[in-house]
């Protein structure tokens, strides 16, 4: 797929600098809310087994629902997004999912628990489209690129901080505090970006004199189009690819080449960084190409090739942590890339159904790949681990080097 760059109108070219990084900015730290709250609660469920006196899979089934309602309502809010205003949406989503955290920090009950999940999995669900509808239309063409890198890197710094810090905050005041603090903490986020709202532009709306049945009907002809569900299986491939790797590389380690445990989660978290660090220059380098379909080949390709070596040969666990943080940085590269693509192919006013929809595709992908590797360790092949994760990267590959010379319609 081609991407062709979008330019948003936008201030004159001494403002232009200023009020990108702003948006920018502004809008990551709403996309590190979503993150940090994604993997706020797992920390404590040793406390709250004991204090709710559930199982394990009871607290387990709190992810599960928050995950599946973030999932469903992700493309309701994308039509929402193109229809009103992104960020009002936004700020809305932050604010209700805030307090959703904070409330969980007076929790009585499992039930009361699983509810406040919900609510908090149903806000979740305004990010990925009301953000990429934001920055779509509030940044210029030429940092686009980077906007999404660092959009991306907010989302990951989510992820790694959220259980030191409600560890943290348990040791320091109790878990309850510790919630309801974390909780408190998205709302003054929300109040910071309605402060700012100034900075943020909504895309030009489309249909004006369509009644909403009919936007409505065109809306869902646009994402069940060539180039939309092509973009969906993208997102859905690369979530398999990358969840089946980590979920199971610990164990497929120590079975194929018997690297410990602890040797071998080092690798797993030299993956993640390294994915970091190349998701920062993956921006920077879609910002200077508008062949990013190849970019993303390449990447996919030279990955692939890394981990069917892992699978192939004799390893130790140097030759494995080297392996694993260049299959790191290719990955993170990918991301910005991914972006741009999906942005080249949607039509202007409707990034938020299009990356509403597209994005589901790593739930769906994160809910398949758990149990399919987990099958695949369980019929003694852990080298099978490996050529399946680097199978499903030549698949992304073919998702993307398809190419969709114009924009779905």
């Amino acid at each position: 797929m081609d991407a062709t760059a979008q330019e948003p109108g936008g201030a004159g070219p001494t403002e232009e600098r200023g009020t990108d990084f702003k948006v920018i900015g502004l809008i990551g730290v709403a996309h590190f809310f979503s993150h940090f709250y994604i993997y706020l609660l797992f920390p404590l469920f040793i406390q709250l087994k004991a204090e709710f006196d559930v199982s394990y899979t009871q607290l387990g089934l709190l992810l599960t629902v928050f995950s599946v309602t973030t999932g469903l309502t992700q493309t309701p809010f994308g039509f929402l997004v193109d229809r009103f205003s992104a960020h009002k949406i936004l700020i809305g989503g932050l604010i209700v999912e805030g307090l959703a955290f904070l409330a969980m920090g007076f929790s009585t009950d499992y039930l009361t628990l699983m509810a406040l999940m919900v609510i908090a999995g149903c806000a979740n669900g305004v990010y990925h489209p009301a953000d990429y509808s934001i920055l779509s239309a509030s940044v210029s063409s030429g940092r686009m690129g980077q906007a999404f890198s660092l959009h991306t890197f907010a989302g990951n710094a989510g992820f790694a901080v959220a259980p030191l810090t409600i560890l943290f905050l348990s040791e320091l005041i109790g878990w309850r505090h510790g919630l309801a603090l974390c909780g408190f903490a998205g709302v003054v986020t929300a109040v910071m970006l309605i402060v700012f709202a100034r900075h943020f532009r909504d895309a030009p709306k489309k249909g004006g004199g369509q009644t909403a049945t009919k936007q409505a009907a065109d809306g869902v002809a646009l994402l069940l189009s060539p180039p939309i569900l092509i973009c969906l299986l993208f997102f859905t491939l690369l979530s398999l690819g990358s969840t089946g790797l980590v979920s199971f590389l610990i164990p497929a380690l120590w079975e194929l080449h018997a690297i410990p445990e602890e040797a071998a989660t080092s690798a797993v978290t030299v993956y993640l960084v390294a994915g970091s660090v190349g998701i920062l220059i993956g921006g920077f380098v879609a910002d200077r190409t508008t062949k990013h379909n190849l970019v993303a080949g390449f990447c996919f390709l030279s990955t692939a090739a890394m981990v069917a070596v892992v699978g192939a040969f004799p390893m130790t666990i140097i030759l494995v942590i080297v392996l694993m943080a260049a299959q790191g940085i290719m990955h993170g590269v990918i991301m910005p890339s991914r972006d741009m693509i999906v942005r080249s192919v949607t039509p202007d006013g409707a990034h938020g159904k299009v990356f509403g929809f597209v994005t589901t595709g790593f739930s769906i992908g994160g809910s398949i790949a758990p149990t399919g590797f987990g099958w695949v360790m369980d019929q003694g092949r852990p080298d099978w681990v490996f050529y399946g994760v680097a199978l499903v990267m030549l698949c992304s590959m073919t998702t993307v080097v398809t190419s969709v010379r114009r924009r779905a319609s």
